[in-house]
């Protein structure tokens, strides 16, 4: 069964105190680069960038990785990835820290803390 990763970039950027809310855009291209460079267990890693941070990562889909930008909330988008993902047969985790998001995902979607992302990269 393939896996999927989805990435709630704003929380796993959040996550680490090192100014990223002066510079949103910067902080998810250097997410972007740490996840390519990664060796993840996933088939699939997409990364939903929202607000600001889409401008530090276009809109990409290869093989193995996407980028969506959220055209609202991210929320709404990582949990229509992870419902797709799951209605294809895949197994899905989802990277948040964000626990209304996680309780909408129960049935579709396993949930992990950002540093769970952060300490594999």
């Amino acid at each position: 069964m393939p896996s999927v990763l989805v990435v709630d970039a704003a929380n796993v950027v959040g996550a680490r105190p090192d100014g990223w809310w002066k510079d949103r855009a910067g902080a998810a291209a250097r997410l972007y680069d740490e996840i390519c460079a990664a060796d993840l267990p996933d088939d699939l890693v997409v990364i939903v960038l929202e607000g600001e941070a889409k401008k530090g990562v276009p809109a990409v889909r290869t093989p193995g990785l996407r980028v969506i930008h959220a055209p609202k909330d991210g929320d709404s988008t990582i949990l229509a990835q992870a419902r797709a993902a799951h209605d294809r047969g895949d197994r899905v985790r989802v990277v948040t820290a964000d626990r209304a998001l996680s309780a909408n995902l129960a049935g579709y979607a396993d949930t992990v803390r950002p540093t769970w992302l952060l300490d594999r990269l």
